[in-house]
């Protein structure tokens, strides 16, 4: 249920593998470098309860440092490998992380972000030797492969995207077992059927919660993760064939751009090894889920979750054919729908979606406030993630969108999710982030800001014909009043939108 034990029965086994350079990191080499680590930070000074901080591009040392600190009882702070200098600083001193390891990839991230984390002095570059940093190298090699006495597991503390604010830590207390028996929550990912046998494609930023989890249980069960440095739409069906890939998990951005490859190379690969799909992060399209369950087959599996572990929803294909436009049943937690004031709603109606559970599952680090706003107004082992939805009457759960991205006009509730989805499915629309700007009159009105598809033009005939299509499949005050043209929207490699920072363009 660890490296260690997969170093012991099958040492050359692949643990994880660059798809780019095709290099790979055996059980035996992921379970000595981790022993290393954890020694090596032992020696500086980290303890159990402390924190190490991953500033880190997708690459197998990833792995390595993830597994210092879960078999060291250290929380593992893994940042936004996007961010600028001053953004990781406020990370690192917001979590309190002692050490930090980057790589010569982020150089000049590096560079201007030492002089910021006077406190964080266990500094190390992977690759090359820079001012302000030591070398992850001979730190490694400097200490023994014996593990540890102690062993007892750490803790992912992932911050909040910040797509809405600063970014914010979730932090959940440590566990008292060992290493070797495995995380609590290791049924949920054997639902999915992964096992030692399995091989699974991940296309998306490791830092992520979704993609850490996953390929950290896929190691935990001794199967194979296959690493995407960066997600391309005919690679991923590529790799499929080539490493015989059993599961992988994807967001509907992905999904829309493999579906707009041309036909002969959606079926130039041999997919039949690929069992499950799973996917996230947003509500799909229920257009663009038809057609990928028609080309894959019902091997998609979509779950509504959040990095905070306050509850999930779990949906197969062949309820979601039965339901679509659902993210299933609750798996993990009570789903409460309830009005601004607390009050519980019935089918049908829409409200914020919140999670019961016994007691209060997470916290937000160093900040009490937005741990108090995201709890229920009477129950705070109720907490919500701030999205809109409804059940029906069997107890399924469908997404409207986000509370905050909601455009009221003319006291109208306007969900931009449901012109988003209409509108990606046009040839010529590469994204779309739909937003409420001001209306003098309505208070505020529909804007589409598109980015178009290569090698077409912004222009009045675009715009109208972009117009015709929303007019032809969305309610008549759900037209956007107005569209703007981007060559690139802002999106986070994991598939959401930076909607604040559109919204700044056009409010004071």
């Amino acid at each position: 249920m660890y490296p260690g034990k997969y170093a012991a029965e099958t040492p050359a086994k692949a643990a994880a593998v660059d798809a780019v350079t095709g290099e790979t990191l055996t059980y035996k080499q992921l379970d000595e470098q981790s022993a290393q680590l954890a020694r090596y930070l032992r020696s500086v000074g980290l303890q159990r309860g402390d924190a190490l901080a991953l500033n880190l591009d997708n690459r197998l040392e990833f792995f390595v440092g993830t597994w210092a600190a879960l078999r060291s009882g250290l929380y593992l702070v893994t940042v936004n490998r996007y961010l600028p200098a001053h953004d990781v600083a406020y990370i690192i001193q917001d979590s309190g992380a002692k050490a930090l390891i980057t790589s010569d990839a982020l150089e000049s991230v590096a560079v201007d972000l030492a002089p910021l984390i006077s406190d964080c002095p266990n500094r190390l570059m992977i690759g090359k030797e820079v001012a302000g940093w030591n070398s992850y190298e001979a730190a490694l090699a400097s200490q023994s492969c014996e593990p540890l006495a102690d062993e007892r597991q750490g803790e992912h503390m992932p911050y909040s995207s910040g797509t809405t604010g600063k970014p914010k830590g979730i932090r959940r207390e440590l566990g008292t077992r060992h290493i070797s028996e495995g995380p609590e929550l290791i049924d949920s990912f054997r639902a999915y059927g992964f096992d030692e046998n399995s091989v699974y494609l991940s296309p998306a930023p490791l830092y992520h919660a979704a993609p850490f989890s996953f390929t950290n249980r896929t190691q935990v069960l001794g199967g194979t993760v296959v690493m995407m440095p960066r997600f391309d739409a005919e690679e991923s069906l590529r790799l499929i064939e080539k490493y015989k890939v059993t599961h992988s998990q994807w967001v509907p951005t992905m999904f829309i751009r493999m579906l707009k490859l041309k036909k002969d190379e959606q079926t130039a690969y041999d997919l039949s090894t690929h069992q499950v799909a799973i996917h996230a992060a947003a509500p799909c399209p229920v257009e663009v889920k038809r057609q990928m369950i028609d080309w894959w087959g019902p091997i998609l599996q979509e779950y509504y979750a959040a990095s905070e572990r306050n509850g999930s929803t779990r949906i197969t294909s062949e309820e979601w054919l039965q339901k679509p436009g659902s993210v299933g049943k609750a798996v993990s937690g009570i789903v409460r729908v309830c009005d601004d004031d607390g009050k519980e709603l019935g089918p049908g109606e829409d409200g914020i979606v919140y999670f019961e559970r016994e007691t209060v599952v997470f916290t937000y680090h160093n900040d009490p406030e937005r741990t108090k706003e995201a709890q229920h107004p009477k129950y705070p082992n109720w907490s919500t993630m701030g999205d809109v939805g409804y059940l029906d009457e069997d107890g399924y759960l469908f997404l409207t969108d986000r509370k905050t991205f909601m455009i009221i006009s003319g006291g109208v509730n306007i969900y931009p999710q449901m012109i988003e989805d209409a509108l990606c499915l046009h040839p010529k629309v590469a994204d779309v982030a739909v937003i409420g700007v001001p209306n003098p009159d309505f208070g505020e009105e529909v804007k589409a800001i598109i980015q178009t598809a290569d090698g077409v033009p912004h222009d009045e005939a675009t715009r109208e014909e972009l117009m015709d299509f929303s007019r032809d499949r969305l309610a008549s005050y759900m037209v956007p009043r107005s569209i703007d043209f981007r060559d690139e929207l802002s999106r986070l490699p994991t598939g959401k939108l930076y909607k604040k920072q559109l919204r700044t363009e056009f409010w004071p």
